[in-house]
């Protein structure tokens, strides 16, 4: 489909909300070796592509402008604190440790393969699928394999590894990785580094990896499949890596609440009704910030939150209570797609045992109208953008 144009959504500037978007006619891309041209059907909002667009990744994403929103994915990796310093042995002075990765979401898309590139052979033109436009699943790979240099003059450098193009940021002057204790130094608290790859949601066509693709069943609409991997994957991860739940009903039962609480909530709403304390929370609040003090009374002795996007300031009294050698744990949540758990969500909908809560569906011709809901913060499901 080379030379062909298609309809997509863009901003030029920082800022601007839903009247900062512009409709305009870009090239199709094209799929280049594991990937997969699919022609959407439905694509959904997460709400870190608003974010984007006010700059809480700036000056690293956009890259450029003009940009079409929901355009790419970040492994953000943030230091919190220094606190630390008086937790890890052999501290170094020059560097502060971090132990938590934060992976902002990729975009969630649905519709058919209409050309595939070299090195494809599990699909074909005309099949149904459901999508990740992320390069996350990689980055541990990356990570662990050291490949992101960064010079002394803080540029921003791009680092080639499996046809991802990789962009280390600001502010970091040594990037080691010590496995043993899953710590990452950098030099200085508070500064970022992020993995930036391409994708391109608010768009009648997008590009996929073939890892990050799966068969769409035609038990579930493409509205259904828009709205499941991100969000289907958070849950996922999050109750069964962290939380310890087995979804076959086997293990020990466990006291889980899953809360959107505001930090205006008094501590008494996360109280549970029987009276038992929480074995995990997993705390999906976007703002204010719900305290450390409010959640740590309401767990159990080795209870753990299970954090979508803690502040700073929560992760600071966190670090210090760590110092009374308390067992109970803040968890960030990492998130790395991974196309088999998302085979796994797709064949749990097909069977009805997963279902995708859609507050609402917008033409792409319309999507500002979706934009504008998904800043207000308050859409109680997916909300969904069909070309």
């Amino acid at each position: 489909m080379a030379g062909k144009l298609m309809h997509a959504l863009q901003y030029d500037s920082y800022g601007g909300g839903a009247a900062g978007l512009k409709h305009v006619e870009v090239p199709v891309p094209s799929a280049k070796k594991d990937e997969v041209l699919i022609k959407l059907e439905a694509t959904s909002l997460n709400p870190y592509d608003m974010k984007i667009q006010n700059g809480v990744a700036r000056p690293f994403l956009p890259r450029s402008f003009p940009y079409i929103p929901s355009n790419s994915s970040i492994l953000l990796i943030q230091t919190l604190f220094c606190t630390f310093h008086f937790l890890i042995p052999n501290f170094s002075d020059d560097l502060i440790y971090i132990n938590k990765i934060y992976v902002a979401t990729g975009i969630d898309i649905a519709g058919e393969v209409v050309a595939v590139g070299p090195g494809v052979e599990n699909f074909k033109t005309g099949d149904k699928v459901v999508a990740v436009l992320s390069a996350s699943v990689s980055a541990h790979s990356m990570l662990w394999s050291n490949l992101l240099a960064l010079d002394i003059f803080l540029e921003v450098i791009p680092v080639k590894h499996n046809a991802f193009d990789v962009y280390g940021a600001r502010g970091v002057r040594t990037w080691d990785l010590a496995h043993a204790i899953n710590l990452v130094a950098m030099k200085s608290a508070f500064l970022h580094l992020a993995i930036l790859c391409s994708g391109g949601g608010l768009a009648e066509f997008a590009v996929a990896k073939k890892s990050l693709s799966v068969a769409r069943p035609p038990e579930i609409s493409a509205a259904e499949a828009a709205g499941l991997p991100i969000a289907g994957l958070t849950a996922y991860e999050a109750l069964t890596q962290f939380a310890g739940v087995k979804l076959d009903g086997s293990g020990n039962q466990k006291n889980i609440l899953i809360t959107a609480a505001s930090g205006g909530v008094e501590g008494s709403a996360l109280k549970s009704p029987s009276g038992k304390k929480y074995d995990a929370v997993i705390h999906c609040a976007r703002a204010p910030e719900t305290p450390w003090s409010t959640l740590e009374p309401n767990l159990s002795e080795n209870g753990k939150v299970i954090h979508i996007s803690p502040s700073p300031g929560v992760m600071i009294t966190f670090a210090v209570k760590k110092l009374t050698f308390s067992k109970k744990q803040l968890i960030p949540l990492i998130l790395t797609p991974n196309g088999e758990k998302l085979k796994h969500l797709v064949n749990l909908a097909k069977e009805g045992k997963l279902k995708t809560v859609i507050d609402s569906k917008y033409p792409l011709s319309n999507a500002e109208d979706a934009w504008a809901k998904g800043i207000d913060g308050h859409a109680t499901g997916k909300i969904i953008v069909e070309p």
